[in-house]
């Protein structure tokens, strides 16, 4: 018995050891990467840059190696930020060693970015165009139509003998509940404010209103003429035959697309490459001089000027909630604009938001100093692909409002979803509650005897008036504050509210939005507000360190990566269902999940 006793603690003690020997040689390993990641690259002449989009685009890169390091791949699996993208394009404008841009997007998955993302790197390849550099671009696979309506700006467009494109229209769908939570003995309890908040429809009906279908047609529609229109421009067809080879799905394979002059050719990677060479002057059989993104980041720009003066551009990205990190918005947001406006070497703010919404309540704490700093410092809101319901309410203060053609915006509105599940508490898993309790209200709304967000009970009739009141007042003072933040009366905003969603064209129409454009047109406003000619940008909030990212990985993050890593593909399904479980209680939030195709 000593033996064993010896042996297992021996075991242990050396499974520890050789576990802190792991860990050390893999911070020795991530410190030299953090530490190269930073090193400024050499350009050489007859450079290309190639913009690769095979990862999901999102508004802020990180240059951090950690913030999306795969510990079971020992590599980083980066997001590609589109202020990055933008950086590029601009400094690659003036750079003499850069003969042109290569826009790569064999690997370009579906989803990698929402329209308004798309639209500003459009627009900043169309300005890079006046220069006289060429864009040339290639796809082994195949476009999806947003991938191919980025890539439409390019001088030559060629696609793989093999590969597909398919113009099919824009559209999505929607899933609906109600059956399937009848069938288990759920009910969903909805209270809300606004004809259009069509948040919970999935939950009590099997289609879509009339009136959501109405918002819906409104948006898409414009978004898929922009679309249409944008492609007639640069590949000279009338929007009327693009309709109709799309109405006939005229369009399969390559060499339909060739034949009515979507693309300029249909020739094999290698083929690709000759023509690269030619157009930067390299000899044949030569090495290409690509220069990736990342790699690009990090190449000195002559035009760099040091400036005491900052403009903060503050990243609000994700759903707005209790915790804040690089994909979601918590109540740090509100400490992160207060330390901006108390710093007097930021001499502007640019809130660059990017949500759908989420809490009313963490909504209004971050209102609350976006509007002491624009009291104090010009605050610029800079919309992304989505800032509707809290993502609208935390930028409608801001001195000015820019936002691209195809953001989705408004949503103005709150709604309370509470799910009560007294059959199939009761009836199918045979649990019963009694209730106690000093007061009368006491027990308010129920149970939860399932660790889950379904009450043992429905709302009695005082307590939904009583959540009915607390929604509308939340929905007034939501209107208020927009009311105040646009010059706007109560009446005109609740006119152009009730949930309703907006592209941004219909909100500047409609008093929600003031200027039309990106990020780099929020940052020249809020130059010109500021009063400076030099100035430096400065991202917020801070990143972590390489160091603190490696203990999240190692802890809070360790659990999802072994979900993706599991479940693959179908890792979005799961977070999904985890974001519908976060929909319950009082939300100032976006109708739907946007996700057009």
């Amino acid at each position: 018995m000593k033996s064993f006793f010896k042996f297992t603690f021996a075991s242990i003690l050396g499974v520890i050891i050789g576990g802190f020997i792991l860990l050390f040689l893999g911070i020795i390993i991530i410190a030299g990467i953090a530490s190269g990641s930073d090193k400024p690259v050499d350009i050489k002449d007859k450079s290309i840059l190639e913009i690769k989009l095979n990862q999901q685009l999102v508004d802020r890169g990180s240059d951090n190696p950690m913030s999306n390091f795969n510990f079971f791949t020992m590599s980083a699996d980066a997001n590609i930020g589109l202020n990055t993208v933008l950086e590029n394009i601009e400094k690659a404008k003036t750079d003499e060693k850069i003969k042109g841009i290569y826009l790569n997007v064999t690997d370009i998955p579906a989803n990698f970015g929402g329209m308004a993302s798309i639209e500003e790197i459009r627009n900043k390849l169309k300005e890079f165009k006046t220069t006289g550099k060429f864009i040339v671009s290639y796809n082994n696979f195949g476009h999806s139509q947003k991938a191919y309506y980025l890539t439409s700006i390019a001088d030559s467009v060629f696609l793989n003998p093999e590969a597909g494109l398919f113009l099919l229209g824009m559209g999505g769908e929607r899933t609906f509940y109600r059956k399937f939570l009848e069938k288990i003995g759920v009910e969903a309890q909805v209270i809300r404010v606004g004809k259009y908040k069509s948040a919970t429809e999935q939950y009590f009906r099997d289609d879509m209103s009339d009136e959501s279908r109405e918002q819906t047609m409104a948006y898409v529609g414009a978004m898929w003429n922009q679309l249409l229109e944008g492609i007639s421009e640069e590949r000279n067809i009338t929007v009327e035959k693009l309709n109709q080879l799309i109405d006939e799905v005229a369009v399969r394979k390559a060499a339909d697309a060739e034949k009515y002059g979507l693309i300029d050719g249909v020739i094999y990677e290698d083929e690709m490459e000759d023509k690269l060479r030619k157009l930067s002057d390299i000899k044949e059989n030569k090495k290409l001089r690509l220069v990736s993104t990342s790699d690009y980041a990090n190449a000195p720009d002559a035009n760099y000027k040091f400036s005491k003066n900052k403009i903060a551009v503050i990243y609000a990205s994700g759903a707005i909630g209790l915790e804040q990190n690089e994909s979601s918005i918590g109540p740090g947001l509100a400490k992160t604009i207060r330390e901006a406006r108390l710093d007097s070497t930021i001499k502007a703010i640019v809130l660059r938001v990017n949500s759908p919404g989420g809490y009313a309540n963490v909504s209004d704490f971050i209102w609350r100093e976006v509007k002491l700093a624009s009291d104090a410092k010009p605050v610029i809101a800079s919309m992304g692909n989505v800032a509707a319901s809290g993502g609208y309410y935390i930028a409608c203060t801001a001195d000015t409002i820019v936002a691209d053609k195809n953001t989705i915006t408004g949503s103005i509105g709150i709604y309370g979803l509470f799910f009560s599940g007294e059959e199939l508490i009761k009836e199918k898993f045979g649990l019963t509650t009694d209730s106690y309790g000093t007061n009368e209200h006491a027990a308010f709304g129920g149970s939860y005897p399932l660790m889950l967000p379904i009450s043992s009970r429905k709302f009695t009739p005082t307590e939904k008036e009583i959540v009915q009141n607390i929604i509308n007042n939340g929905y007034d003072t939501f209107v208020s504050r927009v009311a105040e933040g646009r010059n706007m009366t109560v009446e005109q905003v609740h006119e152009v509210a009730q949930g309703r969603v907006w592209n941004a064209m219909d909100a500047q129409k409609n008093g929600l939005v003031d200027v039309l454009g990106g990020l780099e047109t929020a940052i020249q406003i809020a130059k010109e507000k500021a009063g400076v000619e030099d100035y430096r940008i400065v991202s917020l909030p801070k990143l972590k360190d390489p160091f603190e990212a490696i203990i999240e990985e190692l802890t809070g993050k360790a659990k999802i990566k072994i979900l993706k890593n599991e479940l693959g593909n179908f890792y979005s399904t799961y977070e999904k269902t985890q974001d519908l479980i976060q929909l319950g209680g009082i939300q100032a939030r976006i109708p739907y999940e946007i996700d057009l195709h």
